[in-house]
């Protein structure tokens, strides 16, 4: 029997997922199979409506070798594992006389803990771990969920935390789960043989394709230690978010209350003099932490400095301490002594490595409000330590050993890929040498008529916006637009406040819903704003990339500046400076390619279907008048492009006219 052809595999694929076939995922396909059979790399742009789950997956099972596929969004891993890669293994599985295996694979903490599910938290005011079913009043949230989760734990196959529907707090889960720093080892715990985690990674060794998040696949290159199975190919859907992600993992954090919570856990199992030496330094820390102001740290205060040497030699003093002290009447020590351990541990590493100093961290303080919510944290000072750059991480630990294939609808900035290229560690495309990866950039275009479908409207005669005070003529403008379009809006702003801002204003000038985020769940909220044409949804960072509304209900997208970051922004300002000491343009290969990718995720929210009809409003006039302002429009989709107020005012009422007629 003959090989398949990728045109047959593809093509059974996509009858099986009942899509359309579009050109531009034959180009990726075939682009990707060149790449893996090659061990080259690739950066594929791929507009939205591309299809490019499967534009990556059919030649990745066609080649038949193990690869890992890295996303950014928990929505993505679930349309991959439960609709894309089912169907179209069993689409291909006669013409490839095999059924290729998948998986699903997280962090640890991803899944339920047996052993704290059974044997209790371990607790820090008393010896032992305590019965947390017992301590929550079962009337409460808390013993409710507590409760819930425990019944699930007898019917759930996996232990996934996105599995549990309704889900839980943060509080909550964090009662039922483990740090991999945490955790017995299988080989010590008594259910061990049973452990969520430990299966998913054993499904994963045997699957051909194991589906992840960029998070694991960052710890997997840091640490060092392999948390994902061998593979020959890498994969990383949503690859505009890459780079932020491996900077959160490589970022290192130390609060008081972070320290406080480490001498609890270990006082009790060490001697008194060790667990006097990690108090004392504790309490140094702390005092000092009371006098932080935010901002960058380009060189360690002297008394910071000591501060941070006491906390690394008590917290060292400890873990040696740890590791050959028992005491029989703290109950299932193990556990009691494993999460003591983590949370020193943790204070080390972070301490030693702002005390030892390197030109490749950025150090600096920052100061947090109180907030609520499942994302409670109180307020005071944290000491962040983050990598200058992860470009040469990435070039080491990614690209070494295997075809890496990078795709997202936003990798083209400013008309090339080599902004994005090189925050990945790449040198501009081309580029020979020895150590060198070789990549190319392809951009298979969109199925949309970007310029019959949507006008980019940039309001040039409002006032340039500036860091503080209020926007009367942009609010003017808003209020106008919103108007005129009918509700329909998706208004996206640069921070909570300005979104705050123009919510209550406009709840007191339109007759016309107003949606904030943050006054209900982010899924709830994007379900009301579909549900209703009139509704505008205001909001900030996780609007600009996760909302996917098709139809009449978002008809207009507004920014309300251009998204730079702030500049007291320390890991962005060290950044561009560093840039800049190597004779770049910092603010280009930093605040713009920034600004650019946000915009043209951002824009990326108006068209999602092919009937789809919309304007995408900037209110901000250095679009259109500032010098780089072509570099940004260059990396938006390819709009009609107007600074005409009257003419988008005509256009969108008109949408609205057709909309309303065609009773959506």
């Amino acid at each position: 029997m003959t090989k398949p052809s990728l045109p047959e595999l593809l093509h059974a694929a996509v009858a099986a997922v009942g899509g359309l076939e579009r050109p531009g995922q034959v180009t990726m396909a075939t682009a990707v199979a060149d790449a893996i059979d090659s061990g080259s790399h690739l950066l594929v742009q791929a507009g939205t409506g591309t299809g490019k789950s499967l534009g990556y997956l059919v030649p990745a099972l066609a080649h038949g070798e193990r690869v890992v596929v890295a996303t950014a969004t928990l929505a993505l891993q679930r349309q991959l594992v439960e609709r894309d890669l089912p169907r179209t293994v069993d689409a291909l599985h006669p013409q490839l006389r095999r059924r290729p295996e998948f998986a699903m694979l997280k962090g640890r903490s991803n899944y339920l803990c047996l052993h704290r599910l059974h044997e209790g938290v371990p607790q820090e005011e008393e010896e032992g771990l305590f019965n947390q079913f017992e301590a929550a009043a079962p009337t409460s949230k808390l013993g409710q969920d507590l409760l819930r989760m425990r019944d699930w734990a007898d019917e759930t196959e996996t232990g996934d935390r996105d599995d549990l529907t309704p889900g839980v707090s943060d509080r909550a889960w964090g009662q039922v789960s483990v740090s991999s720093r945490e955790c017995l080892g299988a080989s010590k715990c008594a259910y061990g043989a049973e452990c969520f985690a430990e299966l998913a990674r054993e499904r994963a060794k045997l699957s051909d394709v194991v589906v992840t998040n960029h998070a694991l696949l960052a710890i997997d290159a840091i640490e060092g230690a392999p948390v994902l199975p061998q593979h020959e190919v890498l994969i990383v859907d949503e690859a505009h978010e890459l780079v932020s992600r491996v900077t959160g993992v490589a970022t290192g954090e130390l609060t008081p209350g972070q320290v406080n919570r480490a001498v609890r856990r270990a006082a009790k199992l060490v001697n008194e003099k060790a667990a006097d030496q990690l108090q004392t330094a504790a309490e140094g820390f702390e005092r000092l932490m009371e006098l932080a102001l935010p901002g960058r740290l380009e060189e360690i205060p002297e008394d910071l400095g000591y501060a941070l040497m006491a906390l690394r030699d008590a917290a060292r003093t400890v873990i040696s301490a740890l590791g050959s002290t028992r005491d029989k009447s703290v109950q299932d020590e193990d556990a009691v002594r494993k999460q003591a351990l983590a949370a020193v541990e943790n204070v080390h590493s972070v301490a030693e490595r702002i005390s030892n100093g390197s030109e490749y961290d950025v150090v600096w303080y920052e100061r947090h409000e109180p907030r609520g919510g499942a994302a409670y944290r109180p307020s005071g000072a944290s000491l962040r330590v983050a990598p200058l750059s992860v470009s040469g991480l990435l070039r080491e630990k990614l690209f070494a050993e295997r075809s890496v294939v990078l795709t997202s609808a936003t990798l083209k900035l400013g008309g090339d890929f080599n902004g994005v290229g090189a925050s990945l560690g790449l040198a501009p495309e081309g580029t020979e040498g020895e150590d060198v990866p070789q990549w190319k950039g392809i951009d298979v275009g969109s199925p949309f008529d970007y310029p019959k479908q949507g006008i980019l409207y940039v309001a040039r005669h409002l006032a340039t916006p500036g860091r503080e005070g209020s926007r009367g003529d942009m609010m003017d403008e808003l209020a106008e637009l919103v108007e005129a379009a009918g509700g329909r809006t998706l208004g996206l702003f640069s921070s909570m406040r300005a979104a705050q801002a123009a919510a209550e204003e406009l709840r007191g000038r339109l007759d016309k819903p107003i949606l904030l985020q943050g006054e209900d769940t982010l899924g709830e909220l994007i379900k009301t704003f579909a549900g209703d044409p009139e509704t505008c949804l205001f909001g900030t960072l996780s609007l600009w990339q996760g909302v996917d509304v098709p139809g009449a209900s978002c008809q207009l997208v507004v920014m309300d500046r251009i998204p730079f970051p702030r500049p007291d922004d320390p890991l962005m300002s060290a950044r561009q400076k560093a840039v800049e000491e190597g004779g770049g343009n910092g603010f280009m290969a930093v605040a713009a390619t920034h600004a650019a990718l946000l915009m043209a995720q951002g824009a990326g929210r108006l068209v999602r279907a092919t009937g789809d009809r919309g304007v995408v409003a900037v209110l901000d006039p250095r679009l259109a008048n500032a010098r780089y302002g072509s570099y940004l429009r260059a990396s938006l989709p390819d709009f009609w492009y107007t600074t005409d107020r009257n003419q988008v005012r005509r256009s969108l009422a008109a949408i609205d006219a057709v909309a309303k007629a065609e009773g959506r």
